[in-house]
């Protein structure tokens, strides 16, 4: 907005009253703030797609900025390096996907029902998430150095494990849960079972002769884990939480 109006209309600047000035002035910053955001927010999209095609050393500044529409020097300015751009992919990964987890209609008082909900999110996000897959295929090649030096990973497996513990509890208080059975450990057991699989089925489904991806044999592993976790957690007969 000009600083002054032209000269043949001056008593349209020198007359706006003080609060149109003001609103005017308060509306202009939010929406460069948006247009920052929406520029960082693309960045980081195109990032994710570029490392989960070429990996972390061949997903160059210049393929990112390329992907972006963007320029290299926006991705020095929002991230500080191509490190601080991947951690911050892994970042937003590990909390989307801990995002649509909390969005998961549970009831703490249906433990067995609401665990065999979280193993099919489980299975079903990885499924529908190829790039989660093989960006942390990319990161456990690197063993891990560059989400160590996150600051905010541990706050998205915190949740997910809480939730487990909280279905834990009250499988135990109903008498029908192990009280001697860590959340974590359930945790694991069904993250781990998700992957494998879905990480592996190319090269498992050339050596089994067998498409592992076809919806029939995703329901089938499917309630494989979830006979196996509830086998695990499951209190049996003559069994009690002493």
């Amino acid at each position: 907005m000009p600083t002054s109006a032209p000269a043949t209309r001056p008593k349209v600047a020198a007359r706006a009253p003080a609060k149109t000035l003001a609103k005017r002035k308060s509306g202009a910053a939010p929406s460069r703030e948006q247009s920052a955001q929406a520029t960082r927010d693309n960045i980081l999209r195109a990032a994710t797609k570029v490392f989960a095609r070429y990996g972390y050393e061949g997903g160059s500044v210049e393929k990112i900025s390329k992907a972006a529409k963007s320029f290299d020097r926006m991705i020095y300015y929002y991230f500080g390096s191509k490190e601080g751009l991947f951690i911050e992919v892994l970042e937003d990964m590990y909390r989307r996907m801990n995002e649509a987890e909390q969005a998961l209609s549970l009831d703490a008082e249906q433990p067995v029902e609401s665990l065999k909900a979280v193993i099919a999110f489980v299975v079903n996000y990885y499924s529908k998430h190829p790039e989660f897959i093989t960006l942390l295929n990319t990161e456990n090649l690197h063993r891990g150095k560059h989400i160590a030096k996150s600051q905010r990973a541990k706050d998205y497996s915190s949740p997910a494990i809480a939730v487990i513990a909280q279905l834990l509890e009250s499988g135990v208080r109903q008498g029908v849960f192990r009280s001697d059975v860590s959340a974590r450990n359930v945790y694991l057991l069904i993250a781990a079972t998700g992957y494998f699989y879905l990480s592996n089925s190319h090269t498992l489904s050339a050596f089994l002769g067998e498409n592992l991806r076809a919806p029939h044999a995703l329901a089938q592993w499917q309630a494989f884990i979830e006979s196996t976790v509830l086998r695990t957690v499951t209190l049996q007969p003559g069994e009690t939480n002493g």
